[in-house]
Parts: C-alpha cells; sequence; structure tokens
C-alpha cells in the first residue's frame, strides 16, 4: 500500500524522536559493539588507495565513523537526529551531516564506499528504490555499498517507537543475504549494479535483479573475491 506524504512524514518524526530522546542510551548500549567485520568487508572491495572517503550512512553517535579516521581514511556522517548527530562529531572529530533518510541531498559522485550499517531498514520499503538511487549516484564509479539489516518475519511497522522494515533470509533474497545462524544480513553491491530501482523492490518482494551479495564462505575466499571481481566488471 502506497503511503502518503503525511504518513512519512510521521515515520521520520516519531523515528527520529525516539532516537533524540534516547541518544546517551544509545551509545553507551552500542558504543562497544564490535563491527570490525563490517568495516573490513566494506574496505576489501573498495578499489583505490587510501585514505578512502566513506559516508557512514545512520552513522549514530559516531563509534565507526571514529574507527574509519583511526585506519587512515575520511569519513563523513549523516545521521538523522540531532543529539545523535552532536554526539558523532564530538567522539570523531568528524564532519557529519544532519539529513533525513526520506530527503536526502547528496553530491553526486563523491564516495568510495557508504557503510549503511543497521540503517537502511528504518527506509519504508516503497522508498526503498529511490534511496538506493540516491545513495547509488553518491558513490564514485568504482564505488561499494556495505549494508546489514536485521532478520526476521518479513515485517514493516512500528517497534517500540522505531519505524522499521525486517526481512526474512528468503525474501527480498536479491537485496539481503540471509545468515541463517544470524540474526543480521550483510550485503556488499558495487556501483555497477544493474537497477538500483529493481534492487529496491527485490528487497520489498519483487524486481528481478541478483546483486553480488556477501556471505559466510566469501569472507576468506580469495579465488571467489576474484570471480566477484568479474562479475562486478561484467555488470558494470
Amino acid at each position: 500500500m502506497t503511503r502518503l506524504l503525511e504518513d512519512l512524514t510521521v515515520i521520520t518524526a516519531k523515528t527520529l524522536e525516539h532516537y533524540n530522546e534516547r541518544a546517551a542510551e544509545f551509545w553507551e548500549g552500542t558504543r562497544d559493539h564490535d563491527v570490525k567485520q563490517n568495516i573490513e568487508a566494506l574496505l576489501r572491495h573498495i578499489r583505490g588507495a587510501p585514505p578512502l572517503r566513506i559516508l557512514d550512512f545512520g552513522c549514530g553517535p559516531g563509534r565507526d565513523l571514529a574507527a574509519f579516521r583511526s585506519l587512515g581514511h575520511e569519513p563523513i556522517g549523516l545521521e538523522g537526529s540531532p543529539p545523535l548527530a552532536a554526539m558523532a562529531r564530538k567522539h570523531s572529530g568528524c564532519e557529519v551531516w544532519e539529513q533525513d533518510f526520506l530527503a536526502l541531498k547528496l553530491p553526486a559522485g563523491r564516495f568510495d564506499g557508504i557503510f549503511a550499517n543497521a540503517s537502511l531498514f528504518h527506509v519504508p520499503c516503497q522508498e526503498l528504490p529511490r534511496v538506493l538511487s540516491e545513495l547509488r549516484a553518491a558513490l564514485k564509479p568504482d564505488g561499494v555499498l556495505f549494508t546489514s539489516n536485521p532478520r526476521g518475519n518479513n515485517e514493516e511497522g512500528w517497534n517500540r517507537g522505531r519505524y522499521g522494515r525486517i526481512t526474512t533470509s528468503n525474501h527480498g533474497a536479491g537485496f539481503l543475504n540471509g545468515r541463517r545462524s544470524w540474526n543480521w544480513s550483510t550485503t556488499i553491491v558495487h556501483r555497477g549494479y544493474r537497477s538500483s530501482d529493481s534492487l529496491g523492490l527485490q528487497a520489498c518482494g519483487g524486481g528481478t535483479v541478483n546483486p553480488v551479495r556477501s556471505n559466510p564462505a566469501f569472507e576468506n575466499d580469495a579465488p571467489q573475491a576474484e570471480r566477484l571481481r568479474a562479475h562486478l566488471n561484467a555488470t558494470r
């Protein structure tokens, strides 16, 4: 069902209100989370020499911004919650843009990589193709998008004051590679994927594309990495 613009405005406002009211609590609850393997997965698939320009999409209080900066890269954060954005600047020393996920204003072709760790699931399904297209446009020609999202029972709606979309391991498999033993699904997509619109629809139960995605066997598999490179070249 297509949502009215007013509905989308409410979704954004209430979700951000949830984070605004719990910014300090959110920081304390996530500051020690180890997402090093996610950061390494993104960096490993980016072509080009460091320092790399990274957009941390939904950077929260800045934990991963600080990690990218400590590795010698040039990260910029994007966060919708003003309190979280302020914390991110303080904790990382990085530039942070305050933007609504549903009203992005991104420079074209600027970033080597986009790190969307536990953030894109807040985008309503009907808006996902457009948001993915905007993220794609912000990547350099060889840029890479990393995204990690919660797995569940193919549900979309409100959960404890936040709006979110949770996809099963099979539904939307073209976008989210479900790991049966994990509660999170991770995907790595090159800017050359054929259709960001189809990619977004695939995530919501439609579309036809089958972009490259991560899986446990790929993490330390050099031959498969070469096959991935060949596939990416073929789809650019």
